[in-house]
């Protein structure tokens, strides 16, 4: 007999919705990070003050208030810039994937802002010193000594960033992403065993995030072999 009642497919289908979003976003959320730590140090107060004001916005919104705000934000922005080109145009639907990708990826990046700027301002300043002394440009010291220390530095707050990412994409299923949570809602609606689906979404969250827990321990430790032999 099938426990599942015929939405074991549904479900695990929407587990790897889950993953592949959380995946997506944090690609994109770490190139916001990137930027917005750049700019948090630029030695332009304007571009300052945008960073500050981005990672303060990320900060102080509920993830669940953003998403709808990206997921309806979007639709009218959209819909009156085309109605400018063809004024007989109707309303633009924003499809729910690309809107909670870009909604994580906002709140990805709005807090690894802050985990890459304490990763940099803590690389002593005598090493970029020295890189410029022996004629290393800006770009080649960035690649060549502050990257790789700044990814050790910056690997346990990532992955923090990364599990709460993964749970949040539950977040996405109120605009009608299919993923793990709104896959356990369908199956719930149709076979009334709301119990056993969400104790079933929970052990697949939960799987995922030991798993990725472990992945990421193993990576810390891998990063950490040379401070540990110096």
């Amino acid at each position: 007999m099938d426990m599942f009642n015929g939405w074991g497919p549904t479900i695990a289908q929407g587990a790897w919705t889950t993953v592949e979003v959380a995946l997506v976003s944090s690609v994109f959320g770490i190139a916001l990070g990137l930027l917005g730590a750049a700019a948090c140090l630029s030695r332009f107060k304007a571009v300052r003050w945008l960073a500050e004001a981005y990672i303060t916005t990320i900060r102080g919104i509920p993830q669940l208030l953003l998403i709808l705000m990206v997921y309806f934000g979007s639709t009218v922005v959209l819909s009156r810039l085309l109605a400018l080109v063809r004024p007989d145009a109707g309303m633009v639907e924003i499809p729910p994937y690309p809107a909670g990708v870009f909604a994580l990826a906002l709140i990805f990046g709005g807090y690894a802002s802050e985990v890459f700027r304490g990763a940099l301002t803590a690389i002593p300043r005598g090493q970029v010193e020295a890189g410029m002394a022996v004629g290393m440009g800006t770009l080649q010291i960035f690649f060549v000594i502050q990257c790789p220390q700044m990814l050790r530095l910056a690997l346990p707050g990532l992955g923090n960033i990364w599990i709460s990412t993964l749970k949040d994409t539950s977040l996405i299923s109120i605009v009608g992403l299919s993923e793990l949570m709104k896959a356990s809602e369908l199956a719930t609606s149709d076979t009334r065993r709301a119990l056993f689906f969400y104790l079933s979404a929970g052990a697949i969250y939960l799987t995922l995030t030991v798993l990725s827990s472990l992945v990421l321990h193993q990576l810390e430790r891998r990063g950490a072999r040379g401070e540990r032999t110096a």
